[in-house]
């Protein structure tokens, strides 16, 4: 009787070479961590796939979606699993194309890993085929950019058919390209910078700098609200909060308006950068896109950029805001980002921003505060809040401080309904 699975597929990893064994573990891992809400039996590699089964009828189905969304992964496909005896295969064969919905066209394509069963792929061509047109009789067989394609996969001892397949969203999986550090706000930009990282096997460390105590902590909790949302298929292990209003709020009183976006971010980067160093992580990403704000054109990226020597990197930067909004649509991060929040980026914002900043201006106003000792007092300030994740290694100097220095009722921060709000 045949089973359904999942059969993965994919690219990037495939082309690996000497190395490919290694992705292809961390990418199993990776699916793993995905559904370990079902009831998975195994996941192994067979002949260039990765085969998912389930020990509950009816998983597999409600997993397909969960494991496409999974970085590293090209394709998923729905697949019965049988024997290799030919009324099983070709049964099966009749039940993915009847589940394929509307057509009006079909073809078979058939493929066998080895040459230890009897029938080359033509054969099988021809026979499941031969039965599918019995079955169908009002449906056309169209070799060349057909409505289906029912696929026959026999590897190992046992043949895999299959009609429903759909792309993944590529890439590496998560855990491959090493560690680093992200600016997440609750907006809509950072949340698609930190995906498409991830999505290129980075472990991403999320720095979200709160408003408070200036505003209320609504930001904070959108933020983990985002992280959620791109679990399980993306699972982020910590979030680290850096409550920065009393910052900016020095900083506006002590620095030319027109560069307090900058010195902000100044301060931004370089506190990153020390959770960076602590984390070990390799680089800082941001959700900036050239010139969409004030603070994102050339002059004063590079103004920001030279307080750190970390890679900055910068993924959205060619992309326009309809594009980002679609993105963070597919990603599901959207309506969260929607949700209003006051947070540091509308703090102590002045009415005329530079947008040409001079450097010989920038450092005038950097030297106007103890730029220093603010950094260390938000470095020893810093919270955070963990989350599962199989890729992310907690470090082990902040989880010892942090027992001290992190409010233990962080999670339990946000007020009862019956509560006034601050």
């Amino acid at each position: 009787m045949a089973s359904r699975v999942c059969l993965v597929h994919y690219h990037e990893v495939g082309l690996k070479g000497k190395n490919r064994a290694h992705f292809e573990r961390i990418l199993i891992d990776s699916i793993k961590a995905a559904c370990a809400a079902f009831s998975l039996a195994s996941c192994t590699r067979i002949s260039g796939h990765i085969l998912v089964t389930f020990s509950v009828p009816g998983e597999a189905e409600r997993a397909f979606d969960v494991i496409r969304r999974v970085p590293g992964v090209a394709r998923v496909s729905l697949a019965f699993h049988t024997n290799r005896d030919p009324d099983e295969y070709c049964r099966a064969a009749v039940s993915a194309l009847r589940e394929a919905g509307e057509f009006e066209s079909f073809k078979v394509a058939a493929k066998r890993s080895n040459t230890d069963y009897a029938l080359g792929s033509l054969e099988l061509n021809a026979q499941v085929g031969e039965v599918l047109c019995g079955a169908f009789p009002q449906k056309r067989v169209q070799m060349h950019h057909p409505d289906v394609v029912v696929h026959v996969l026999v590897v190992q001892g046992s043949v895999y058919v299959y009609a429903r397949s759909e792309r993944g969203v590529g890439g590496l999986p998560v855990g491959s390209a090493g560690k680093v550090v992200t600016l997440l706000s609750s907006g809509i930009d950072s949340p698609v910078a930190t995906w498409l990282l991830s999505r290129r096997g980075a472990v991403c460390v999320p720095v979200h700098f709160s408003g408070r105590p200036q505003t209320a902590d609504t930001s904070e909790y959108l933020c983990q609200d985002i992280i959620r949302a791109l679990a399980p298929s993306v699972q982020i292990g910590r979030l680290y909060v850096v409550p920065f209003g009393d910052a900016q709020r020095e900083i506006s009183i002590k620095c030319p308006g027109k560069l307090r976006v900058i010195m902000y971010r100044r301060i931004m980067y370089a506190v990153a950068e020390r959770i960076a160093r602590i984390e070990g992580a390799k680089a800082i990403v941001t959700g900036e896109s050239l010139g969409q704000v004030a603070s994102q054109t050339l002059e004063n990226i590079a103004a920001v950029n030279e307080v750190v020597s970390l890679p900055v990197l910068r993924p959205l930067i060619g992309s326009d805001k309809q594009e980002i909004i679609e993105r963070a649509e597919q990603i599901g991060t959207y309506d969260i980002s929607c949700e209003t929040a006051p947070d540091c980026c509308t703090l102590f914002m002045p009415r005329a921003p530079e947008t040409h900043a001079r450097i010989d201006e920038v450092h005038e106003a950097w030297e106007a505060f103890d730029h220093d000792e603010m950094i260390d007092r938000l470095v020893a300030s810093v919270e955070y809040v963990d989350f599962e994740s199989a890729s992310y290694r907690r470090p082990r100097r902040f989880r010892e401080r942090h027992e001290e220095l992190a409010p233990a009722p962080f999670a339990e921060r946000r007020p009862r309904e019956d509560e006034p709000s601050s």
